[in-house]
């Protein structure tokens, strides 16, 4: 799978009430599509990420995630954690020419995943 990232002028931003590093950042979907574009703290978590990529899913996808069980954010080539935050996978524009990050949302439905656990134990 290759990661998009486009480049942008980088810009390092901080909260004005405890100097805490804000990203902004994208989360694109299995279509190519961009949701939930914005600026998040550092110490924001994974499950909170989640919480607003399902607030925000496009209605009209076919796949639809119904809660954050049923997506998995990958960084880096790396599949976040829920109860981590974005400081903790030192996720930062320090090291890197870009103006915003761009992570992968993958769908896995609940049924799916009972399916596929389902065929794999009759074979």
């Amino acid at each position: 799978m290759a990661f998009d990232l486009k480049v942008e002028k980088p810009r390092k931003q901080t909260t004005m009430a405890n100097d805490e590093e804000l990203i902004e950042l994208k989360f694109r979907i299995y279509d190519g599509t961009d949701i939930a574009h914005n600026t998040y703290t550092s110490s924001m978590t994974v499950a909170n990420l989640k919480q607003k990529i399902v607030a925000e899913w496009p209605r009209e996808k076919t796949v639809t995630p119904k809660s954050i069980n049923d997506l998995k954010l990958i960084h880096a080539g790396k599949v976040l954690e829920n109860n981590k935050t974005l400081a903790d996978f030192r996720i930062t524009f320090d090291e890197l020419p870009i103006g915003f990050i761009i992570m992968h949302v993958v769908v896995q439905l609940a049924t799916t995943k009972k399916k596929t656990g389902l065929s794999s134990s009759l074979s």
